[in-house]
């Protein structure tokens, strides 16, 4: 191999193309943005940090990111562009220097139940080559080890031609070897559905009979089932015959026509498996869910006993070990068990997969075996599984956008993460993260703050430098980076104790522990130690117990606080008493909404493959609702106007005088108690950052009974100020006479409790266990555990 000699003894002169080493942003008003400029040095680490709400991912995501996605989009030729979502411009001057954009946000995997970890990151690809390859006895193609393809087979005539007109009928067979189970096809648990809670079955179908969520006999399936000729509407279904039975519960797909419409005709059970159990239970909609967990019992398959795969599949084997013993092993494991394996054939093969497993491992996520569901993954954990793509990439001067990648961390794991994202800006791509944590933006080139509050008092660059230069500056980050907790000076007394015995959910391993009651108890441990496992697994929701996951909130653009919290009913209802009129006008969902928008206040247009437009709609003015509507007052002030009002401002007007409303007040306070003072009461949910979105499914469940609470992560998208909220919030609530459980990564939420409970001391089979059970201070003292050495190190003792 010959390598070029330089001759130039001189070092050239800079290039044009060296000059182009900033993004330019000139003029932003995206969200809340006020005409923000800021210069962003490329190939380097850039930290954007501010209160939740001040506006980081509207600069971020919906400008950077959103431009080079759109810039990247038109690339593509029309015909393909008609096939990708339309993005729209962003509202910004100039936006100069832009590379392409990788996005690795906290939006939780595809919920799909055939979704694994092991699917959604290539590893079980494969796999499935590996063993096609090496396995024994041989079974097929790689198509034979996956469980979401099925077996096949047919046979038939084809007709062949001879030449001269002559022709030839020849019989063909095709055969397709997969490794789906066929028991539950390919989803590891089969479902036993209770019959009386479909149906009462005292009751005809015209009488309302059908009890699922949707099967009224106002709506389109009590008029299919009603009509369909294949059973009598007006029999109580418990006279119905064999057939009958059969047909409203198991009949094949069927067209029929009723009102002089064309329609398909199913059975009750094949619908339901199609329309609401071929989808993860989570994603439902809350009442639907209901109904699932009602009527729908999962149990595990006992024809692959979960695995999802063919007995087929199972017997084929490599050094004793079968494709469904590889993807049940903890990640870690099975990296080893992958160098270990000798077959020159397949070298280039194993290198590739030792690679991925080992990111896996890297990444801090060696716990997690490969047939782990992607949908029960916690967005940090789903944020760091899309990194993995990322680590081995040759790509270089790409923007890699990152939000909160600390989520979900432990200190220790936190360590590791700052080096993964200074190893990306090393190899020359700009890395700008959207951050919280004093650790990880402690390591960056470059810091913007932007502030000074959040909502309409955000939305401006407060700082821009080093962070010196943010410690030394008087923004609301600056003042609170060196914060430090301190310890308690006197813990409460526990008032009772919830005793967990031989608890073995994931990798505990036969746990038993008190968790007292009546306190501000903190569950902590590195990642993957059992913390949740523990906690949701042994302390269920239910009777007097209020859990607050880290499921992310859904809603449309028609969705908002006063929708989302409930609050606009007692409002509507307000409206209508005052007015004398039906409650449904106050709503830009119903009756009230505006004829010309259908009560969304812009109007779209659908330009194809360019981005569609919205405009403000010239009949409401972007009010949203009717004219009319808008000549009823409350308290002097009309629905439109209400909706207008910040949660503070709506918490004075709702409290007294003629617009006072107990029940609009109450959810108003809970709100203000969260630290969503300045919300606006009809802001689109779609607009909020990720931290007002916690605070808001926050104050939501504070509004249920119950003795206990348990809250996974609230800190998630908090500021270093919100975190002092949440804290005098968690001791409102413990002095009132709650006991509150808190699983929690924080050091200043560890500082602050009565009591912790530590599990480890690793990960995944290396966890499961309790490490320490005691005071805060005890803790410190003992330094025993990782939580005890980085809770030490962040009090400064």
């Amino acid at each position: 191999m010959s390598i070029a000699t330089r001759t130039d003894t001189q070092s050239p002169a800079l290039h044009d193309a060296d000059s182009h080493d900033l993004i330019r942003v000139h003029g932003a008003r995206v969200n809340n943005l006020k005409d923000v400029s800021v210069e962003i040095p490329k190939r380097r680490l850039t930290v954007f940090t501010g209160i939740s709400g001040s506006g980081k991912s509207s600069l971020v995501f919906g400008t950077i990111a959103a431009e080079s996605q759109r810039l990247i989009n038109e690339t593509y030729s029309t015909f393909v562009q008609g096939f990708m979502p339309t993005m729209a411009r962003p509202e910004v001057d100039v936006l100069d220097g832009l590379t392409t954009a990788i996005i690795v946000d906290q939006q939780r995997m595809g919920a799909d139940p055939r979704s694994t970890v092991g699917t959604a990151t290539d590893a079980n690809a494969m796999l499935r080559i590996l063993f096609s390859r090496l396995g024994k006895p041989y079974i097929g193609s790689p198509g034979a080890f996956s469980f979401n393809v099925a077996s096949i087979q047919g046979s038939g005539a084809i007709t062949v031609e001879r030449g001269a007109g002559k022709t030839k009928a020849e019989k063909r067979t095709y055969s397709r070897t997969g490794g789906m189970c066929t028991r539950c096809e390919g989803r590891g648990s089969v479902t036993d559905i209770d019959l009386t809670q479909l149906y009462d079955d005292s009751k005809s179908i015209n009488e309302g009979a059908l009890t699922i969520p949707g099967y009224s006999i106002d709506g389109w399936y009590g008029r299919i089932y009603g009509g369909s000729g294949f059973l009598d509407p007006d029999k109580p279904i418990r006279k119905y015959t064999k057939t009958e039975l059969h047909n409203l519960l198991y009949k094949e797909p069927t067209k029929i026509k009723v009102d002089n419409i064309n329609l398909t005709y199913e059975g009750l059970i094949p619908k339901l498996q199609k329309s609401m159990l071929s989808k993860d239970v989570d994603a439902l909609q809350p009442h639907i869910r209901a109904f699932v967990e009602r009527a729908v019992t999962f149990t595990t398959c006992p024809d692959c006993d979960g695995t999802r795969l063919s007995e087929a599949a199972r017997s084929s084997k490599i050094k004793k070990i079968s494709i469904a013993d590889a993807c049940a092993m903890q990640i870690s494991d099975l990296a080893e068990w992958v160098r270990n394996l000798d077959e020159p054939s397949v070298t280039p093969l194993l290198t590739a997969l030792g690679e991925t497993l080992d990111s896996f491992v890297e990444i801090g996520l060696g716990y997690l075996s490969l047939d782990r569901p992607s949908g029960t993954l916690s967005g940090g954990e789903a944020q760091r599984v899309k990194m993995i793509r990322h680590l081995g990439s040759s790509l270089t001067d790409v923007t890699y956008v990152f939000d909160e990648p600390t989520t979900g961390l432990h200190p220790h794991d936190i360590q590791r993460m700052n080096g993964l994202l200074l190893r990306l800006r090393d190899k020359g791509n700009t890395v700008l993260v959207v951050e919280h944590k004093p650790e990880t933006i402690a390591i960056a080139d470059h810091v913007i703050d932007l502030g000074p509050g959040a909502g309409t008092a955000g939305g401006t660059v407060c700082f821009e430098g080093t962070i010196e230069g943010l410690r030394a500056g008087g923004t609301v980050t600056g003042r609170h980076f060196d914060d430090r907790a301190v310890l308690k000076e006197t813990v409460r007394t526990p008032t009772g104790t919830l005793e967990i015995r031989g608890a073995t959910a994931h990798n505990l391993q036969g746990v038993d522990v008190d968790i007292p009651l009546g306190v501000l108890a903190v569950v902590t441990g590195v990642a993957g130690s059992g913390k949740s496992s523990l906690v949701h697994g042994s302390i269920p929701a239910g009777e007097g117990v209020v859990s607050v996951d880290q499921r992310a909130i859904r809603g449309s653009r028609r969705s908002n606080p006063a929708t989302y919290t409930g609050l606009l009913e007692p409002i509507r209802k307000a409206f209508a008493k005052a007015n004398g009129v039906k409650p449904a006008l106050f709503s830009a969902n119903s009756e009230g909404a505006c004829l010309n928008c259908n009560g969304a206040g812009v109007i779209y247009t659908d330009l194809a493959m360019m981005a569609g437009v919205a405009t403000t709609c010239e009949e409401c003015e972007g009010r949203r609702f009717q004219a009319s509507v808008l000549d009823h007052h409350l308290g002097g002030r009309d629905i439109s106007e209400v909706l207008a009002m910040s949660v503070t401002e709506a918490e004075e007007f709702f409290g007294a005088g003629e617009a006072r409303t107990p029940a609009a007040h109450r959810i108003l306070g809970r709100l203000a108690d969260v630290g969503l003072g300045y919300l606006s009461l009809g802001q689109p949910l779609t607009t909020l950052s990720g931290g007002e979105r916690q605070r808001l499914k926050l104050a939501m469940h504070m509004a249920e009974k119950g003795g206990v609470y348990v809250l996974d992560e609230p800190t998630a998208g908090l500021h270093l100020a919100d975190v002092e909220q949440l804290l005098g919030l968690l001791d409102r609530l413990v002095d009132s006479g709650k006991s509150v459980i808190v699983v929690e990564h924080h050091q200043a939420v560890m500082a602050h409790a009565d009591w912790i409970i530590d599990l480890g001391p690793g990960a995944g089979h290396d966890g499961g266990r309790i490490v320490f059970e005691g005071t805060p201070a005890d803790l410190v003292a003992a330094r025993s555990t990782l939580t005890g050495e980085h809770l030490a190190a962040y009090i400064g003792t």
